[in-house]
């Protein structure tokens, strides 16, 4: 990153770098000249071979149709045939973000210099980019082998002048915005359309996305716990260091030393040692009311969710590691004055990142419904008032439909938690035959963590509400206090009841795009 610039050389980008994109209208991308020399002689030798040699998808047709080969005369058609004949997705468009990081992924990856593309075709996508040209594409199409075929050729059609673009905000024809802009439709040439949807730059740009989205949801969740161990006075001894370190597993640990800074200044927590001189053994069986440990959604949260932020951890690095590799098939190599035909398009490492990370945040989300139920049934937590009622039980009802509507958010993700990685059915004449279906694993977990920031308004409310309703918040941590704070500004304290359809929206979205919230940048 440089001033208002980002540079891509297809070696550095960033998880940091695309969010950065997504929340940045002003900010541009950049490619420095060194690399698009790399490039243009990666095309130039594509070129002088195209000629000599059978190169798969440049003088080939493709798939089980490998083995008809094209005349000299018919290469640019044969790639324009396939960016229109595989432009065929269906349903809903995904998001605008996702498809513009899915441009700089895919960007970045023909950087690289192993695709035989021109610099023309560099600057045109470039150009969209800047001016935040989005491409629709729609959510059905893409099975993640020979990476996001459909949804990048929607991508490949925009740039060629066909199709439609989000700009603006408005959804409408690339061809008369393109004129309005004075750009000029890009004019293929051999293996672009091949090099510009054969890999997994849809994927990969999505779940990087996903990935900073998991780490604040994980980081809400961290927050919400403390408070609720404050609320109840629960006890330290929880977040020992000295726990942790004998089962020494890097999340657990880092889990309980970030609520450990938390709560360091809270007078609400309870000591171990207080509770062993208060009550004495007798000699016989007795029962005392205080209870000795809490539930495991306020006593194992490190243990919980340390196992997510390992996970998280792990989708960043490959995440990382794929948005700068080359992705498409086959290589161009002048080093090795060679075409190397291989299989990098294919999905599976991160339809498999976002599996394993779809999973983890729907564990999140159960721990954060299972709290909010502690809070809002008083035969269990024995301190507050039904659903957290503060005005008349029977009468009003309090935080009742709010549970309801955790519980049924939080369903529909465990209905989703099956892997979507294994659902690989062979297509494309079978040459597809074991398939990653990455971009389905990742917009599906793109609702799951959708989900899970429900839950966790919902939660976070109701602990602002048992906030209140102890009245005790002068013995809150800072933290606590803060987040108690930054709630209430968006949602004030619900005693009548009322209709909340506009406050919940604008809560949820806080929580969403607050990133003072992330605790673990």
């Amino acid at each position: 990153m440089v001033g208002k610039k980002l540079i891509l050389d297809g070696e550095r980008l960033t998880i940091e770098d695309i969010v950065s994109l997504v929340r940045d209208d002003s900010l541009m991308v950049e490619v420095p000249a060194e690399t698009l020399k790399r490039v243009s002689r990666a095309h130039e030798f594509l070129k002088s071979e195209s000629i000599k040699r059978v190169i798969y998808g440049v003088n080939t047709g493709f798939g089980p149709m490998v083995s008809r080969l094209i005349g000299k005369n018919q290469l640019v058609d044969l790639q324009y045939n396939l960016v229109r004949s595989h432009a065929m997705g269906l349903g809903e468009p995904i998001s605008s973000a996702f498809s513009l990081v899915a441009m700089v992924v895919r960007l970045n990856t023909l950087l690289r210099g192993y695709s035989g593309v021109s610099k023309d075709l560099i600057k045109q996508i470039e150009l969209f980019i800047n001016h935040r040209l989005l491409p629709v594409i729609p959510e059905h199409g893409a099975v993640g082998t020979s990476g996001d075929l459909v949804q990048l050729a929607h991508i490949a059609l925009a740039l060629i002048g066909e199709g439609e673009v989000f700009y603006k905000g408005v959804r409408q024809d690339v061809a008369p915005i393109l004129q309005k802009l004075e750009l000029v439709p890009y004019k293929l040439q051999a293996k672009e359309g091949l090099s510009l949807i054969n890999g997994t730059s849809v994927m990969a740009g999505i779940t990087a996305l996903l990935v900073d989205q998991a780490e604040l949801a994980l980081s809400v969740a961290t927050r919400n716990g403390a408070l609720a161990m404050e609320i109840v006075g629960a006890f330290k001894d929880s977040l020992d260091q000295d726990l942790q370190f004998i089962r020494p597993h890097p999340g657990q640990i880092k889990i309980a030393e970030v609520m450990r800074n938390l709560v360091q200044d809270s007078n609400l927590l309870r000591e171990r040692k207080n509770f062993q001189l208060k009550h004495k053994l007798d000699d016989d069986v007795r029962e005392i009311k205080e209870s000795g440990q809490e539930v495991y959604s306020l006593r194992c949260i490190p243990q919980i969710l340390g196992p997510i932020y390992e996970v998280i951890a792990q989708a960043k690095k490959t995440v990382e590691i794929e948005i700068n590799s080359v992705t498409d098939n086959p290589i161009v190599s002048v080093e090795r004055d060679d075409f190397i035909h291989g299989g990098n398009f294919h999905g599976d490492y991160i339809a498999s990142a976002a599996d394993c990370l779809k999973t983890a945040i729907i564990k999140l989300t159960i721990l954060s419904e299972r709290r909010l139920n502690f809070f809002l049934h008083d035969k269990i937590n024995a301190i507050f008032p039904p659903f957290l009622n503060l005005k008349q039980p029977g009468l009003s009802l309090g935080l009742q439909g709010l549970q309801f509507v955790a519980t049924s958010t939080t369903a529909q993700s465990q209905s989703l938690a099956y892997p979507h990685s294994l659902h690989s059915i062979p297509t494309n004449g079978d040459n597809q035959d074991v398939v990653s279906m990455g971009t389905d694993a990742a917009l599906f977990m793109a609702k799951v963590i959708d989900n899970a920031f429900i839950v966790l308004a919902i939660e976070l409310i109701a602990l602002a509400q048992a906030v209140d309703c102890k009245n005790d918040s002068k013995k809150l941590s800072k933290a606590a206090i803060l987040l108690y704070q930054s709630l209430r500004h968006h949602l004030p304290i619900i005693i009548e009841d009322r209709v909340l359809i506009r406050e919940l929206p604008a809560t949820v979205n806080w929580l969403k795009t607050d990133q003072n919230m992330n605790l673990f940048h």
